[in-house]
């Protein structure tokens, strides 16, 4: 059983909240969960402190048993303090121009 230490949503329409879970990789995202440990509130501000919410111990006693983080929740851990904090590209691989078109650009920047 693979387990991922990932985000359940909660809250409203609009209103959006999320409940920190483990669970089996294979189980919904709202659905069964082995245990909550931590919430994200992205409707506060950036720097309140009740925005994200870890329990330390059992985060690390997870990942101790082999639960991955998501991208999203290693970057919490990573700024908690709790992990090493992922690398992240500037700007994703799929949004860059393709192929011809960088042809063209720099034929036009030489030219």
């Amino acid at each position: 059983m693979s387990l991922k230490i990932r985000l359940a949503r909660a809250g409203a329409k609009k209103r959006p909240y999320y409940h920190i879970v483990v669970a089996d990789s294979r189980s919904p995202r709202d659905g069964r969960f082995l245990e909550k440990v931590g919430s994200y509130n992205p409707m506060l501000p950036a720097e309140h402190a009740d925005r994200v919410r870890l329990q330390g111990e059992r985060i690390t006693d997870w990942i101790s048993q082999g639960a991955v983080p998501t991208d999203r929740v290693a970057r919490f851990l990573g700024h908690a303090g709790l992990a090493p904090m992922p690398a992240f590209r500037e700007q994703p691989v799929q949004s860059a121009p393709k192929k011809k078109a960088q042809e063209r650009a720099k034929a036009n920047a030489a030219g």
